[in-house]
């Protein structure tokens, strides 16, 4: 499937307002271009690209990843959920045998890797930092206690505008503090909580987030903000053809599971990106990206870090 068949479109009016938009995961979704949403995680043809990108990352910053040490069990629970799910998808590429020394097989990118479940050391990187280097989704991990979740483990090296370092050993709340105040005082983000909160062992859903950034960029975390923001501000003077190849649609799939030895909730986010000349494609993707932007309120514009570009968009996606 190319890029655009894909692609996860996430705006299904002329207007967009935040909601928990929660739904049950692994049900595929049809689009004007093609389909997404049949499994939890799904290498495509730049898995290898990604993939090498991520332990890229984590090499240059290790804080990338991290683990409070109550969560090792939720660690090694991720990791053998999300090998499983990886295997299930590309069984001619991918095995796992379980035992009392597992043994993991991925041929794309060359790996075979035998460890014991709970031995750390058996891994390079650990659980977290080896399911880095497997997958293309970023993995965080909530523990619940205190009738609240707490972000306190994971493996980010595609942050949009956050930083797991910052955030770990935060409460779900905490976390989520800098949002808008309409979503607060609209109770989205309490009812999403309450949701997590009651999720049942084994439960499986997923939500589509979105924003816009520049070129092909994965990682927008914090820690590198003084390399992407400048090119980002830059672009509000930039010329339709440029922006037609260097702005992007950057989607979120964002998966929510309940995992099921050690009951942390694990919260999977796949980075889709679109540039608009891609984008341009659908032509009804197009105008719906003008529209929902044109009608977006400041304040959420500004949050999303859109104000500056908006306008050059809107132009370049409403004007014949």
């Amino acid at each position: 499937m190319t890029r655009l068949s894909r692609f996860p479109f996430p705006l299904a009016a002329d207007t967009f307002t935040y909601t928990t938009n929660v739904e049950p995961a692994r049900v595929p979704v049809a689009t004007a271009a093609g389909e997404w949403g049949a499994g939890i995680v799904e290498p495509d043809d730049e898995y290898r690209t990604e993939v090498a990108e991520r332990a890229a990352v984590v090499a240059r910053d290790p804080s990338r990843v991290q683990l409070l040490p109550h969560m090792r069990p939720a660690a090694w629970d991720a990791l053998l959920t999300l090998l499983r799910e990886l295997a299930a998808q590309c069984p001619a590429h991918m095995a796992l045998v379980e035992g009392p020394q597992c043994l993991w097989r991925n041929d794309l990118l060359g790996v075979e890797q035998r460890f014991t479940v709970g031995d750390d050391e058996s891994l390079p990187g650990g659980p977290l930092g080896f399911l880095n280097g497997q997958l293309q989704e970023d993995v965080v991990l909530l523990d619940q206690r205190e009738d609240a979740l707490w972000v306190d483990a994971g493996a980010v090296a595609f942050a949009a505008d956050w930083s797991l370092a910052f955030v770990t050993g935060m409460r779900f709340a905490e976390v989520h503090r800098p949002v808008v105040a309409r979503v607060h005082q609209a109770g989205v983000l309490t009812r999403a909580e309450q949701f997590l909160l009651r999720l049942p062992p084994g439960a499986e859903y997923r939500r589509l987030n979105w924003t816009l950034s520049v070129d092909r960029r994965l990682d927008l975390s914090t820690e590198v903000r003084e390399e992407w923001e400048p090119q980002r501000a830059a672009l509000a003077a930039a010329a339709p053809a440029e922006l037609g190849r260097r702005v992007h649609l950057r989607v979120e799939l964002q998966h929510l599971i309940r995992l099921g030895a050690s009951g942390a909730v694990l919260f999977l986010i796949r980075t889709h990106l679109l540039s608009l000349d891609e984008l341009a494609a659908v032509p009804a993707w197009r105008r719906r990206v003008g529209r929902v932007l044109a009608a977006l309120p400041d304040d959420v514009a500004d949050y999303k870090g859109l104000s500056g570009v908006r306008p050059g968009v809107v132009r370049w996606c409403l004007e014949p």
